[in-house]
């Protein structure tokens, strides 16, 4: 099946059958349209709770995962079920790819909108085929040669505990899966942590020959916050000691009309809709971005991952 842009997402509309009944009947069509497209929107449907969006995500792509290694903050709502992140709501969530910074990540991505917000709150995406053809080539080839790296920094008494991100309390697993998933480890103090990981900006869809943006360089630079934050926690932890920040993956730094130039194409490739109560969103992870508009009103979204993809680089560093 040839690759195409077409229209994010691809609506798919009740035909009178429950929601699980029509993926079953329909499923192969389905994922290659996910595929192809990089978003479905299952929309008018009766899901039936978090329950029935369970029972949705393993219908079309199997066991939800764990979320694992994790950046932002969110709670389990029922098993692997989660809330989308748990940012204040007058807060932007820049288009990333959901675990681009892991050595694995997920295939695909479920939304389930359990209550609209009154305004705006959308979940803005981004084909990163795209993404990656609005790119200047010089930089591209750049990022291509030197990669880039995730430096996270965690203090006790501030932002998510290491204990939290590793779901453990103990220093030898954190260096054992750090050592499985190219992370170097630097234990600061009595309870900080550094960690450190270098890796590819452009990833190939399994099936595919087509490049993709597929990277959290953009999301997780300093210059990607908004101004006062980025004066904030320059004072409190000075630039080594940031929560986190991106650079090429020697370590140089990536200069500000670089990063600039990667928010300009992410914006320009961006598409949106609005929510409506029990609206299904499935993103593929490796083709379209996503992100969280600010929102005003209730809004709550319950998110699930699935289909775990190792790449070949997977552990390289």
């Amino acid at each position: 099946m040839s690759e195409t842009t077409a229209t994010l997402p691809v609506v798919v509309e009740n035909d009178g059958r429950p929601l699980t009944d029509l993926i079953a009947a329909r499923r192969a069509e389905l994922r290659d349209t996910l595929v192809a497209s990089g978003g479905l929107l299952f929309r008018g449907f009766d899901v039936g709770g978090v329950d029935g969006f369970d029972q949705a995500v393993r219908a079309l792509a199997g066991e939800p995962l764990t979320y694992t290694e994790r950046s932002s903050p969110r709670h389990s709502i029922k098993g692997r079920v989660y809330t989308s992140t748990d940012y204040p709501p007058d807060e932007e969530i820049f288009l990333h790819n959901e675990n681009s910074y892991q050595a694995r990540w997920p295939l695909t991505l479920f939304f389930y909108c359990v209550t609209p917000p009154d305004s705006q709150g959308a979940t803005p995406l981004a084909d990163v085929r795209r993404v990656y053809e609005l790119i200047d080539p010089a930089v591209r080839e750049e990022f291509v040669r030197r990669r880039w790296m995730l430096v996270r920094n965690f203090h006790g008494d501030f932002g998510t505990r290491w204990q939290e991100v590793f779901n453990t309390e103990s220093r030898a697993e954190v260096e054992a899966y750090a050592a499985d998933n190219g992370i170097t480890v630097e234990w600061v103090g009595k309870d900080g942590l550094r960690t450190r990981a270098v890796r590819d900006v452009v990833h190939h869809r399994p099936g595919s020959d087509t490049p993709r943006w597929f990277n959290h360089a953009t999301f997780f630079h300093l210059s990607t916050l908004p101004k006062d934050y980025q004066e904030g926690l320059l004072a409190m932890f000075g630039a080594d000691g940031l929560p986190s920040n991106t650079y090429y993956g020697d370590g140089g730094e990536i200069p500000a009309d670089v990063m600039d130039h990667l928010r300009a194409a992410y914006r320009a490739a961006t598409v949106r809709f609005d929510y409506q109560r029990d609206d299904v969103l499935v993103v593929d992870n490796m083709t379209a971005a996503h992100g969280r508009e600010p929102f005003t009103g209730p809004r709550k979204i319950a998110v699930a991952m699935a289909e775990p993809h190792t790449p070949d680089t997977a552990g390289a560093n």
